[in-house]
């Protein structure tokens, strides 16, 4: 891997740590994201999973949702896990902020409480065999997807729960928390053919 690439990750809240620590397994710079200058520069962007409507507002506070915009409006490939891609979404249902970029209606907390988090083994066309062990934690699903948006996995029951539209990625589970880093080499490549 390229040490001269350099990922951010959006370090308000959440699983921001584990997606650096993959990262540097993975030989690219990751760099904490807490502040509009920690943009510059940047090869691609994660937005970790976490309480999304408290990432969405401590963004709006600290002047990040345009620089945001304008970084994916640029072509840098940008991954929401769980919370990020509630963040990342057209519309949730309800009033918080989002950055409206990709062309997906997601539905939050779609599959009930922290009680209800589940692992499950998910087929991924784009990262071969075997399944991809999935951590599902408050997790949210897509529930409907423009005609722009790949779907890359659903559940057995049909819900979307990955996808991707140009330069964004989008995992409703939690790729950081397991030892796997065929998502992680997939967004990489996104960044760079080389890099996957």
């Amino acid at each position: 891997m390229a040490e001269s690439t350099t990922v951010g990750v959006l370090a308000l809240q959440g699983a921001f740590a584990e997606h650096l620590a993959m990262l540097r397994r993975l030989g690219v710079t990751g760099r904490e994201v807490r502040l509009p200058k920690d943009l510059e520069g940047l090869d691609a962007l994660i937005l970790p999973g976490g309480e999304s409507t408290t990432i969405g507002k401590v963004a709006v506070a600290y002047g990040l949702v345009e620089p945001i915009r304008q970084l994916i409006q640029a072509g840098k490939p940008v991954w929401g896990t769980c919370a990020g891609m509630i963040l990342l979404s057209r519309d949730v249902g309800n009033d918080q902020p989002l950055l409206g970029c990709m062309d997906v209606v997601v539905d939050r907390n779609a599959f009930g409480r922290q009680v209800d988090s589940f692992e499950i083994g998910l087929t991924v066309p784009v990262l071969g065999e075997p399944p991809f062990q999935s951590v599902f934690i408050r997790a949210p699903r897509i529930r409907s997807a423009g005609p722009g948006v790949q779907v890359l996995a659903t559940l057995p029951d049909g819900k979307i729960v990955a996808a991707r539209q140009d330069n964004m990625l989008v995992t409703a589970f939690h790729p950081e928390l397991t030892n796997d880093d065929r998502w992680h080499r997939y967004f990489l490549s996104m960044v760079s053919p080389v890099l996957g």
